[in-house]
């Protein structure tokens, strides 16, 4: 722990009275503060791993055990990436029973931050006054946070892809966001790209000591020896522009073969966010003359029909441009605002 960590404007004389601390707050009421005591008791122990949950947005979520050196090491390398040395003052609005919440601790005891927590809900900054170097958020939670932005100087977006309009309307503020790449097993971000400002750009580029491939499906591979001992496989398609940078095109179990054409839902989405305001996702159904076709999903309570979206379907080719249209009133979501898709999809098929 830097002697110059604080959590709240509270600083400590020691590790031990951290944990003190940490005993206080897992033992509170309040489900956010319980979470951060706990986690900062199992940092503070003298196990060598922490064990951290996935989000389950791809799949059923799981326990996956990460050596405390590279959780540390990942800290190290946002802390670098970012300037962000002692006194900054920082903002955790995340879960911090999830891995981005973790390292936001991490980065904070690590570097010296005084770390400032608040409920993680959809407009953290609504009520704050205080202004702040850095934070990290869901794009949900940006979305509706757009009026207060102006309070952190930085931010970092994960969890999830950044529709295009949300990214349009980021032009207009001074925040600095980017956005991340990584997962639960890479320790949160393995890479970055600036989303606003001179240095916008839409590849996402490697932090330090990281290094990229791509398997026989296209799918990423990450060398990253300072957080992870073996190569970590991807099922996300990517285009490999360099050995530390590349642009993501989709996750290979959602790639759609019709009529031979091989679409990625990631990418239509990314142009029918520009028009589509209501929470939706493309996805497929088997299909007698083209084997799968495209399906557009929408959560909403109003009785659409495809007709209602044909403007939002100018800009597509016409095999990515939905056949069937199915309306939800509720999604699932995870805990972390992710849409599960594929027991959206079991709905479906089972109705």
């Amino acid at each position: 722990m830097h002697p110059g960590f604080k959590l709240n404007d509270r600083n400590f004389a020691s590790s031990k009275e951290l944990k003190k601390y940490a005993c206080q707050l897992a033992a509170s009421d309040n489900n956010e503060d319980a979470s951060i005591g706990l986690f900062l008791q199992e940092w503070l122990n003298d196990e060598d791993f922490i064990q951290v949950s996935t989000s389950g947005s791809t799949g059923v979520p799981k326990i996956i055990s990460l050596q405390k050196k590279h959780v540390l090491n990942s800290a190290k390398a946002t802390v670098k990436y970012f300037n962000l040395f002692e006194n900054t003052q920082a903002l955790l609005c995340l879960s911090s029973e999830y891995i981005a919440g973790k390292m936001m601790l991490v980065r904070a005891m690590e570097a010296g931050w005084n770390l400032h927590t608040v409920h993680p809900g959809k407009n953290p900054l609504k009520d704050v006054q205080a202004r702040y170097d850095f934070t990290a958020m869901v794009p949900y939670q940006i979305f509706h946070s757009l009026g207060d932005l102006h309070k952190v100087k930085k931010i970092i977006i994960g969890g999830g892809s950044i529709p295009a309009n949300l990214e349009r309307q980021l032009q207009q503020i001074n925040t600095l966001a980017f956005g991340t790449y990584g997962m639960t097993e890479t320790i949160s971000h393995i890479a970055m790209r600036q989303i606003n400002g001179g240095e916008r750009s839409i590849h996402f580029s490697a932090l330090p000591n990281v290094t990229f491939s791509q398997n026989f499906n296209g799918c990423l591979k990450i060398h990253a020896p300072m957080i992870a001992e073996e190569i970590v496989e991807t099922n996300d398609v990517v285009a490999l522009l360099s050995s530390t940078s590349f642009s993501f095109l989709g996750r290979i179990d959602n790639v759609i073969n019709s009529g031979g054409i091989k679409i990625h839902p990631e990418e239509v989405e990314t142009k029918l966010s520009l028009h589509i305001k209501i929470p939706f996702f493309i996805a497929s159904e088997k299909d007698e003359a083209l084997g799968e076709k495209v399906i557009l999903v929408v959560e909403s309570e109003m009785n659409l029909k495809l007709k209602n979206f044909s403007t939002a379907f100018e800009g597509l080719s016409s095999y990515e441009k939905p056949k069937e249209l199915y309306i939800l009133p509720q999604f699932i979501y995870t805990e972390t605002d992710k849409i599960k898709r594929s027991a959206i999809m079991k709905l479906i098929e089972n109705s």
